[in-house]
């Protein structure tokens, strides 16, 4: 897989200083947790799943998940259990009859109820449960925590594959401030446990609102909802310090079709006018009538705040994230620049772009974290930005 692989190679070196480089499932851990991107939920029920990945219906998807759970109705639990075994035995075949590369699949998940079911499904399906990357777990806390990670080990063990787990926080333990510490630290000791099982730790924003009976409209972020937002705080501050930094996940935009409008759009007309004139006001018309708007502001907020990734649960989505996670021409040339004089000669010198200084000891970390990101989504070329796959239509 590669990503904004539908572009053609003209597109490519237009826009791009560094392409994206290729991975596959089977890529490190340290690959797979950065590039998962814009995380597409779906109904495990959902028709033609298998058929859509080989035709590559959904542009631009490189991850997704099959639900069991919130997606699913509880009367149709075996029906959909049924329905994921039959998609594995479909992959599996597609890719024995060449209809599809076994290193162009997509990283696919399987979110579950609780880890009973990950056991039923694993002794249904057996070694082709390895077409999936790993399981979400949902409702994840210290109470539930080791026996989902006991049995993903123990289906890793038998099969002699290695899946990972991505694990939700979503439970009114670590919502509620008297418990939100004491959870945390317990969920924190599990995946340490656990740690090279563990890809990505994910939030449910959508069911801490349920809990004081919130939901956030199409012109606010989640960062709005401030009894939400104090919970992301502390979840950040636990897990992505630089001595064990887990990636976390952002959690999901709701809204993907247009509505009546409060507040003034937040999405700026200048990149779009600038570079590509009346096209690019097009464009930006079509992203305020999707509601794209709102989804772009908080995945800048987002990656402000160290979030990699996001929930997605429509294909609209998948490219304006995916664009604004492209690396600048900036901020590579100033990751270069700290990485190359990191070698105990200066501290500090004057950036490339002349507009900042960067420092080499406080700025050398997130140097580290851009290069890393640099391989997987790309570098803009000087003067391109998101507006420059964004105004490839035939992708909104």
């Amino acid at each position: 897989m590669r990503y904004f692989d539908y572009l053609t190679d003209e597109e490519i070196n237009a826009i791009f200083y560094s392409p994206p480089e290729a991975f596959h499932k089977d890529s490190s851990k340290e690959i797979v947790s950065y590039a998962l991107g814009a995380v597409l939920y779906m109904p495990a029920t959902k028709e033609n799943i298998v058929k859509d990945i080989i035709h590559k219906k959904n542009t631009g998807m490189v991850s997704m998940v099959m639900c069991l759970e919130d997606a699913i109705g509880d009367k149709a639990v075996r029906e959909a259990e049924e329905k994921v075994c039959e998609n594995l035995n479909a992959l599996s075949m597609a890719v024995k009859d060449g209809r599809i590369d076994y290193k162009n699949i997509p990283f696919i998940f399987l979110r579950v109820r609780d880890a009973d079911q990950m056991l039923r499904i694993a002794d249904k399906i057996g070694e082709k449960l390895s077409f999936l990357t790993g399981f979400v777990f949902p409702k994840f806390s210290w109470k539930n925590g080791e026996n989902f990670f006991k049995s993903l080990k123990n289906i890793n063990t038998i099969l002699g594959i290695k899946l990972y787990g991505m694990p939700i926080l979503e439970t009114s333990d670590i919502l509620y401030k008297e418990t939100r510490m004491a959870s945390l630290k317990g969920i924190r000791n599990i995946l340490d446990e656990y740690e090279e099982l563990v890809l990505n730790i994910r939030l449910g924003a959508t069911d801490f609102s349920s809990f004081f009976g919130l939901r956030r409209g199409y012109d606010m972020t989640i960062y709005d909802i401030s009894i939400i937002r104090d919970c992301i705080v502390d979840i950040l501050n636990y897990f992505t310090r630089v001595d064990k930094d887990y990636v976390v996940s952002a959690p999901v935009w709701e809204y993907f079709s247009s509505g009546d409008r409060v507040l003034k759009p937040q999405l700026r007309t200048t990149p779009f006018e600038k570079t590509y004139g009346q096209e690019g006001i097009e464009v930006r018309r079509e992203l305020l009538n999707a509601y794209l708007d709102g989804l772009i502001r908080e995945v800048l907020l987002d990656k402000a705040n160290g979030f990699i990734g996001k929930t997605i649960i429509h294909p609209s989505h998948i490219t304006p994230v995916q664009a604004l996670y492209v690396i600048s021409h900036e901020e590579y040339m100033d990751a270069l620049s700290i990485i190359k004089n990191n070698d105990g000669l200066v501290g500090v010198m004057k950036s490339q772009y002349e507009n900042k200084m960067n420092e080499i000891k406080p700025h050398l970390n997130w140097a580290k974290k851009i290069l890393k990101k640099s391989k997987i989504y790309g570098v803009y070329h000087e003067g391109e930005n998101f507006t420059s796959l964004l105004t490839k239509k035939t992708h909104l």
